[in-house]
């Protein structure tokens, strides 16, 4: 199938991408690495009559290592930020979780910012920025503003960015030096979406748990942390049983059925991935703070 017909626009600047927001209103949307707007567009589940390409907006394309954040511009792409060595070193999760997202062509052309813009709940960055309590940049008529990601997100597909307003950067803070992290999903075949993914950050002091978070991927409704600290603070590392935070995390989730698995599936997969990342991001606390990291 093909798209509606559309008016394309070109801004050069960020002021000029969001003076046309402002102007074509509901009827527009932002095209930046199109990779979840164009198969929308061309089964014709939306039609825009306005599309505001932002791929000759300068300035967008930048990733910044701060001491406190990672900071991705909006035309970042996926691969980009899988392959910087300094977005690594400052939060190895990044790259975990990139690697999972679709396929290498995909990432050759999606955009990070793109991806946590379309707040699909059943996508890895979205996850990674809900888990490192992340920030959304956006700029308007008014000026810039930052939006942190617990107000970002609102329902599925649904975000508090306004119709006049360009996400220009998303900022994923730096976890604590003693943090470790893991991520795993699973899907039928390899780039699909997850039937359910996990996200876990997990600080190991002296042996015994002393935080432990998680976040998840195509078993919640939108975007979210779950912290789960109160329950495995003080567990020592290598014996605690995950499995006590499995209330905390049936809770928590809302996985819906498809052809692809049921709901009672999803959720006992995310569960048991729940355990390993758990597992395995307190290991990686453990060797960072000897002095190594897994890839």
């Amino acid at each position: 199938m093909k798209p509606a017909p559309f008016v394309h626009h070109a801004p050069r600047t960020v002021e000029e991408a969001v003076a046309v927001l402002g102007q074509v209103g509901h009827d527009g949307k932002v095209l930046a690495g199109g990779q979840s707007l164009i198969p929308i567009l061309n089964m014709r589940l939306a039609s825009p009559a306005h599309l505001v390409d932002i791929n000759g907006v300068g300035g967008l394309d930048e990733v910044t290592i701060t001491a406190g954040a990672v900071r991705v511009g909006a035309l970042v792409r996926h691969a980009g930020l899988e392959s910087h060595e300094g977005a690594y070193a400052a939060s190895p999760l990044l790259r975990r979780a990139l690697r999972h997202v679709a396929h290498p062509a995909i990432r050759n052309r999606g955009t990070t910012v793109g991806s946590i813009a379309h707040a699909d709940a059943a996508g890895e960055m979205p996850a990674v920025l809900a888990l490192t309590d992340g920030v959304v940049e956006v700029v308007g008529p008014a000026g810039p503003r930052e939006i942190a990601w617990h107000d970002f997100f609102l329902g599925a597909l649904e975000t508090s960015l306004a119709e006049d307003e360009l996400a220009v950067a998303a900022r994923f803070q730096r976890l604590p030096v003693a943090a470790g992290t893991a991520f795993a999903e699973r899907a039928r075949r390899h780039g699909d979406y997850a039937m359910a993914g996990v996200a876990a950050a997990v600080v190991v002091e002296d042996g015994v748990v002393a935080s432990a978070r998680l976040s998840f991927v195509s078993v919640t409704d939108v975007p979210g942390c779950l912290d789960v600290t109160e329950t495995v603070r003080g567990g020592e590392s290598e014996t605690i049983d995950w499995t006590a935070c499995d209330d905390l995390i049936r809770e928590h989730l809302s996985p819906e059925a498809d052809i692809h698995a049921t709901a009672e599936y999803r959720a006992m997969l995310a569960t048991r991935l729940a355990h390993l990342t758990l597992a395995e991001a307190a290991g990686d606390s453990i060797a960072s703070s000897a002095g190594g990291s897994a890839a």
